[in-house]
């Protein structure tokens, strides 16, 4: 497997396929999930002439299951160390949901001051802050995230069965039709990480603000959200992000759910080279 070691001693797994001297598109993953989660994304843009890279995050995926450093703090330096070991450079850094979140304190912390970046997208990404506090009114109460660690250290393997086949991909909604394949290959992916990484993600996705990361990216950034999104609710994410950055184009995709790359890829991946190539 191709792996570095990061300054922590933490192994992180990662793919990277295509041809060397062409534009890197690197793909952040969302929770609990691992870089997989982009093998549509990931093989349209390598049949475009793309260099396409998705790494595991830590504790996730085939990366090490290691006890600490399940914050966005560690999840951005984690991703730099892949960067960097690569020599990315002119790279469009891609993040879904919770790696919305990690792309964009990577950009703000690690890529922009490097000058390795040239576009940032952000979908159904957690930024600017999901959690409901006295500055974000609109956002989620602290139970809907005490519940996702109830449910996950009760009965793991049961609740990313249900989270699959329910919400997320918007499989509860009248007159959308379960897909079996796409319910197996979340749960396997999400099996594949370890329950502690999983457990204490909750806390970095839900509770992490990133209102300062969103207002020092200067680089060209396409924000799309699912205006149906059960997971990380519109109102209180893509549009705000949107105002927050420098140069933030938003794209709001009627009834898509949370997650769009998967269930509406057909619309997604054009949408996506539009803008990389734009």
């Amino acid at each position: 497997m191709t792996t570095i070691t990061t300054k922590d001693g933490t192994e992180i797994f990662y793919k990277d396929w295509g041809p060397k001297s062409a534009q890197p598109i690197v793909f952040h993953h969302g929770w609990p999930l691992s870089g997989d989660d982009w093998d549509t994304q990931m093989l349209y843009f390598l049949n475009k002439g793309y260099r396409v890279i998705a790494h595991d995050r830590r504790g996730h995926g085939r990366s090490a299951q290691v006890s600490d450093g399940h914050d966005m703090d560690h999840y951005a330096a984690d991703a730099a160390a892949v960067v960097e070991h690569l020599d990315l450079r002119n790279a469009v850094h891609i993040g879904h949901s919770t790696g919305g979140g990690e792309a964009t304190h990577y950009v703000a912390k690690y890529g922009e001051p490097q000058g390795r970046v040239a576009k940032l997208v952000l979908i159904g990404a957690v930024p600017p802050l999901m959690l409901k506090t006295a500055a974000n009114p609109g956002g989620l109460p602290i139970d809907v995230f005490d519940g996702l660690r109830k449910a996950l250290a009760g009965n793991r393997t049961q609740f990313y069965v249900d989270f699959a086949g329910g919400p997320f991909y918007g499989f509860n909604r009248p007159g959308v039709k379960p897909v079996q394949s796409v319910i197996q290959n979340r749960w396997r992916q999400a099996m594949m990480g370890g329950a502690k990484a999983q457990y204490d993600g909750i806390k970095a996705f839900s509770e992490t603000d990133f209102t300062a990361d969103l207002k020092d990216i200067t680089v060209p950034t396409l924000v799309m959200h699912g205006d149906d999104d059960q997971i990380v609710p519109v109102a209180d994410s893509a549009p705000l992000s949107a105002k927050l950055l420098r140069k933030g184009t938003l794209k709001i995709y009627k009834t898509f759910p949370h997650g769009m790359c998967t269930t509406h890829a057909e619309t997604v991946n054009p949408d996506l080279l539009a803008f990389i190539a734009g």
